[in-house]
């Protein structure tokens, strides 16, 4: 008989294309049926046949206290009860700004929007209105939301302009995005030395979490930061995922950089959809009603997603709360490589904060290219092999993993043990 899951699936293909309202959800890469999640306390989630998993992906990063955290529900709760939205200023945006500003020292100024998406889209348009250019770069392998400019593959070499990488994209719409290679620094100053005078911005994850974790290599972000303040343009820095997830100050704060704009999102919203983007005053104030660049959300700054987020962002700036994740974090990493290694799995892991990344290849990836030789077929079976085990990894070998203050020591342990089965029958 059918399990509950697959009988959820069956009927929301009839009535949801895919069967899924994102697409990573429909297990595609991996094959299966995806699992339908009822509930999540802690750690932990259950499926719809009742089936518990350790879950390290956590809605994709936002539930960096884990599911259903008590004092989260309970802000949420209490500013439910007041009013679920108005359409108008409330106090509580403004707490939200300054926490932001007071703990970010990019952000000068900010503004509240509804999702990553719209973050990086507003950004992105606000730069080129500041700057009054039109060309935008990207890298190959970075995702920042779905905003027509920005479903852009690379081009057929250096210096052409990108191809829309979606059906529905004219390609007009990308004709102003160059797509470089993530971490080529020749590509960066060659580009800024033939076309500087005609890019508005760089966006960039400043370290990848959307084509598995990917680190900057040394000099990369500072040969960012040089051409744009040389050439005139804006460097945003896309911590949507990596804000308040990699550490305290973000990316941006473990390498030093600072941004001329930064798109939050995840974590500031506590498992409610909020996002921001902000930095230099000077620029923010572009922005109507003070200046010609339009934005606008209906339920932008909305209270309740706002309450979940400020209550998430006071409990991670407790003293050591970083430390005690980065290194709960890396001891899942060290024991993944190592359970590979003894099982003669051709695997490694790598962390940053409370983000990891698992590849079936000998070392970490610096490149899309990296990433995309990548054991693919390995991956599948030992995601297959995990989900029986019950351990929730993401459905991809090409999406970051994600660890919370819930996951106990027990929990890891739990993981590795299981983890040191699944790599012996992965290499059988």
């Amino acid at each position: 008989m059918n399990s509950r899951n697959d009988q959820l699936f069956e009927q929301s293909q009839k009535v949801i294309p895919g069967g899924v309202n994102s697409p990573v959800r429909a297990f595609r890469s991996v094959g299966g049926t995806p699992r339908f999640f009822s509930k999540g306390v802690g750690s932990r989630v259950w499926d719809a046949d009742g089936k518990s998993y350790l879950d390290y992906v956590g809605s994709w990063g936002p539930l960096i206290l884990g599911h259903a955290d008590a004092d989260v529900v309970r802000a949420v709760q209490e500013t439910a009860a007041l009013g679920l939205s108005f359409g108008a200023p409330t106090e509580l945006e403004l707490v939200m700004a300054e926490k932001l500003v007071s703990m970010l020292p990019s952000l000068e100024k900010l503004r509240l929007v509804s999702s990553g998406t719209e973050a990086t889209m507003s950004a992105i348009r606000l730069a080129r209105g500041y700057t009054g250019r039109s060309t935008l770069i990207k890298f190959e392998g970075c995702y920042h939301g779905h905003a027509d400019s920005l479903l852009v593959k690379a081009g057929s070499g250096l210096l052409t302009f990108g191809q829309p990488s979606s059906a529905g994209v004219p390609a007009d719409c990308s004709g102003h995005t160059l797509v470089l290679d993530y971490n080529d620094l020749s590509q960066v100053n060659r580009v800024f030395a033939e076309k500087g005078n005609e890019i508005a911005c760089v966006i960039v994850e400043a370290v990848a979490g959307n084509m598995n974790l990917v680190k900057p290599k040394a000099g990369f972000l500072e040969a960012l930061r040089e051409n744009c303040t040389k050439h005139g343009a804006v460097l945003i820095f896309d911590e949507v995922m990596t804000g308040f997830r990699a550490g305290r100050g973000c990316v941006q704060g473990l390498y030093g950089i600072t941004p001329d704009l930064t798109t939050l999102g995840k974590v500031i919203g506590g498992g409610l959809p909020v996002g921001a983007f902000g930095g230099r005053a000077e620029i923010m104030d572009q922005l109507a009603p003070l200046g010609p660049v339009y934005q606008a959300g209906t339920l932008s700054g909305n209270p309740v997603a706002v309450a979940a987020g400020l209550k998430t962002l006071d409990k991670i700036s407790v003293p050591g709360f970083f430390e005690a994740l980065t290194a709960k974090t890396k001891r899942l990493v060290d024991g993944f490589t190592r359970a590979a290694t003894d099982a003669g799995v051709n695997a490694c892991a790598d962390s940053v904060g409370g983000m990891f990344g698992l590849y079936f290849r000998a070392t970490p990836p610096t490149t899309y290219a990296e990433v995309m030789a990548s054991d693919k077929d390995s991956f599948n079976r030992f995601f297959h092999l995990m989900l029986l085990e019950g351990i929730y990894l993401a459905p991809s070998a090409f999406e970051a993993g994600f660890v919370s203050a819930a996951h106990t020591d027990a929990d890891i342990d739990e993981t590795l043990a299981a983890a040191a089965r699944c790599f012996e029958k992965t290499s059988a």
